[in-house]
């Protein structure tokens, strides 16, 4: 049985964390390997954590110099074949989600899987505001502003190990530089799981505003770059406007 490791990293996050835990201890898959990492809230967190330690694998709490930072740490920690993030604003879709990523890795033999994602009110998180429907990967699905949704991405952990974590100098296209690394510039195998796999809290932070989202444009020239990769003429004119599918 293939041993996932699904990562959570969280900072001052009472408010929703709870439901993120939730999510993943009441999947139907056994082989799971639950890591919080905390960056030293100072709110509730840590007590809402603690109601469930014996659920968890590993919960660390130290403060460190951001997001990408946090999950590297939980690679780092990390024991599992495969290897999710999920943050403390996302929930899983269904209590079978792992189980059918793990199918999907296991009847595709492939080095990663991913699915859809529905982004959903803050408040009620049944109330879908739009959806992220990934579609299939082909070597040019980079080059056309294609990228799946991060929580969605699961990932081999040889992955890790033979071509790097998280790079740390970005900060919002971060995963965007990973997926690239991974898929075009690595070659790594890629399966779709055409299903809504993670509902996530709106406001994420490359989206927030305007600026944000050009600043994360600039970022994802950069990812491309630091690879040493030639993305076609209109890659990053094609990417945002890629996001305008989700509202329809």
């Amino acid at each position: 049985m293939l041993k996932v490791s699904i990562i959570t990293v969280c900072y001052n996050s009472a408010e929703t964390i709870e439901d993120t835990i939730l999510s993943v201890v009441s999947q139907d898959y056994a082989s799971i390997e639950y890591i919080i990492v905390d960056g030293k809230s100072s709110d509730t967190t840590l007590s809402i954590i603690e109601k469930y330690n014996s659920k968890i694998t590993k919960v660390l709490s130290e403060k460190d110099d951001g997001i990408y930072f946090a999950i590297n740490k939980g690679i780092s920690l990390a024991s599992g074949d495969i290897i999710a993030v999920l943050h403390a604003d996302d929930v899983y879709y269904s209590n079978h989600v792992i189980s059918d990523v793990v199918n999907t890795f296991t009847e595709k033999n492939t080095d990663t899987v991913y699915g859809n994602l529905y982004y959903v009110d803050r408040i009620d998180t049944s109330k879908i505001k739009r959806q992220w429907i990934s579609g299939g990967y082909t070597k040019k699905s980079f080059l056309k502003g294609w990228m799946p949704p991060h929580p969605s991405f699961f990932v081999r952990k040889k992955c890790y190990d033979k071509f790097g974590v998280f790079n740390t100098s970005l900060h919002s296209a971060a995963d965007y530089e990973l997926m690239l690394r991974f898929l075009f510039k690595h070659n790594c195998s890629a399966s779709y799981l055409p299903q809504v796999l993670v509902k996530m809290r709106v406001g994420g932070k490359s989206n927030v505003s305007l600026m944000n989202r050009i600043k994360a444009n600039r970022e994802d020239k950069k990812a491309w770059l630091m690879n040493e990769l030639k993305p076609s003429l209109f890659t990053f004119i094609r990417k945002p406007l890629s996001k305008l599918g989700q509202f329809f």
